[in-house]
């Protein structure tokens, strides 16, 4: 695939939101995506604008989930949320918002993002760890058909992929090829073991930065790859899930490092939300405003745009 070189002359973001993606009373997986709608909208990040997708379709979730598995789900059974119709039309929802942020960017170039969440646990015939489907490897297959030859699903969530590795694996099996995933973890969650096209680390507060850093430095020619699917949890941080020592500040370097990792390689970037979790005194709209420095970071690096003042603190 011929990549669009025009990340350096964006000047919109599309953010891709339904009120569809909500579930009434859902844990913060499914609720606080519009926690963070609300935030975009009372204050908006230069640059930015909230598009509502069109919904996944029961095809494009079979590319790479079980027949029968999806049509549970489809008909109120099976979802991680709830056994109702409700679960079918959110999950549908967060899926189509990956779908089109990916057709987006691929016709495009630069980058976008969808406020979903719950993905990258999700296996081939079930759910797990608050995910239905896997949004992820459902973007990257969809690249594939439209011609993308390699697909980097970068996950910097606090837990492990398993999911995404054993669909990746599966549809190699089935001859389609070109896509890997780099993941860096500080929870063993969901633990798989290193495969060609799947590379997992789980560290500590202290070498996080630096092992992020150092697996993005250690990918093979970056420049061939045709798409980049993030998925930027905030469950790392000290406050929303994560260890001690992983605080905004590190949160911020971190998203500053990945946009511009893939800036530099004019790589087409899609971006979602992921774990991030309130408790305590911490809040949903505190965990809103964490996934909030993601928009800021993707802007200032894709849209040029000048952050005025920092949207979360410790």
């Amino acid at each position: 695939m011929n990549k669009q070189k025009k990340c350096s002359t964006q000047s919109i973001m599309s953010v891709f939101y339904s009120p569809d993606y909500i579930i009434d009373g859902a844990f913060d997986t499914i609720g606080k995506a519009g926690e963070l709608a609300d935030l975009l909208t009372l204050d908006p990040v230069a640059g930015t604008r909230i598009v509502k997708p069109v919904s996944a379709t029961r095809r494009d979730i079979v590319s790479v989930h079980d027949e029968t598995y999806v049509d549970r789900v489809l008909n109120g059974h099976g979802g991680q949320f709830s056994s109702d119709d409700e679960s079918a039309v959110s999950v549908l929802a967060t899926t189509g918002g990956v779908l089109r942020a990916v057709e987006t960017v691929l016709e495009n170039g630069g980058c976008a993002g969808s406020l979903s969440s719950g993905l990258h646990h999700a296996k081939y015939d079930s759910g797990s760890g608050y995910c239905t489907f896997n949004g992820l490897v459902i973007g990257a297959r969809q690249a594939i058909s439209l011609g993308a030859k390699r697909v980097l699903i970068l996950d910097l969530d606090a837990h492990c992929g398993g999911g995404t590795k054993q669909l990746i694996g599966l549809l190699r099996d089935q001859d389609i090829d070109g896509i890997e995933q780099v993941d860096v973890s500080v929870s063993s969650f969901d633990q798989y073991h290193n495969a060609t096209f799947a590379q997992l680390k789980i560290v500590g507060a202290s070498d996080y930065l630096v092992t992020i850093q150092q697996s993005l430095d250690a990918i093979v020619d970056p420049g061939s790859i045709d798409l980049v699917i993030y998925n930027a949890g905030m469950d790392p941080h000290e406050k929303a899930g994560g260890l001690q020592g992983i605080n905004t500040s590190v949160i911020r370097q971190r998203e500053a490092m990945v946009f511009e990792w893939a800036k530099s390689f004019d790589l087409p970037i899609v971006w979602v939300l992921a774990g991030g979790y309130s408790g305590g005194s911490f809040t949903k709209r505190d965990v809103a405003a964490l996934h909030r420095i993601t928009v800021e970071e993707a802007a200032r690096v894709y849209l040029n745009v000048t952050m005025i003042a920092a949207s979360a603190s410790d």
